[in-house]
């Protein structure tokens, strides 16, 4: 590892040490709001697009000013019960795997720009297609543009902390998560649901906690492969 890549290791595991503990206080939550929605439009995009790859219609995404919010989708999907287990799946799985492909396209400085670009049109395109909510309007809407900004105009060393931040809040919405994840159902806009492990279970026979270890231990395979792959090598990616 160079002296280089382990100053932004470095970086990157400050952000999430301090995104942690600033959860830990009400005025850290109020700071991190914008990146609790976007959490929840990675969780809730996760649903979405997977049901789109097996044939559904995303037909929208609604975000509650309390961070919760749901994906709804026609049900006629291909694969029929494994096909509903796996839209359940695609919600805990989408940050976890958007933060890998952040902090893997920091490797390179034009395909971080690239996934950077990409990240913010598909935001604002979300916004015009699927979220029916005014908070996640607003809030998507602006993250996408200054993330589009940031891909164009921004330095490398800006664009390399901003993946890294972006990868370590879509990360970090999975240990917001967790409680959701190990429960058989959730409150969300006010209504009681089934958690997403609870709807595996339902199509999948195992039990819900089950489903819910198998999901964290892919979690902590994805970001700790996509650590190891993008700081382990001595590769300079910039001219300072």
């Amino acid at each position: 590892m160079t002296k280089e890549s382990g100053k932004y290791l470095l970086i990157f595991f400050g952000f999430g040490i301090v995104t942690f503990i600033l959860w830990q206080f009400p005025f850290g939550r109020v700071a991190l709001y914008p990146f609790t929605i976007l959490g929840t439009w990675f969780h809730e995009m996760g649903h979405g697009l997977t049901a789109m790859i097996l044939g559904g219609k995303f037909i929208e995404l609604v975000i509650f000013p309390d961070g919760s919010g749901y994906a709804r989708f026609t049900t006629d999907l291909f694969l029929g019960n494994i096909g509903q287990a796996l839209v359940a799946m695609g919600g805990p799985i989408g940050p976890t795997i958007a933060g890998s492909i952040f902090i893997v396209s920091t490797k390179k400085m034009k395909l971080g720009r690239i996934v950077m670009f990409l990240l913010g049109l598909f935001m604002l395109v979300s916004v015009l297609f699927w979220i029916r909510s005014f908070v996640g309007i607003l809030i998507i809407a602006l993250l996408g543009i200054l993330i589009i900004y940031i891909s164009i105009k921004g330095s490398d060393k800006l664009q390399i902390l901003s993946l890294q931040f972006l990868g370590v809040q879509a990360i970090m919405s999975l240990y917001l998560s967790l409680d959701y994840l190990f429960s058989a159902g959730g409150n969300v806009g006010g209504s009681s649901f089934n958690s997403d492990t609870a709807v595996i279970a339902q199509y999948l026979l195992l039990p819900h906690w089950l489903w819910a270890i198998l999901i964290l231990a892919f979690s902590v395979f994805m970001i700790f492969f996509s650590i190891k792959f993008t700081f382990s090598e001595n590769k300079k990616r910039l001219n300072q």
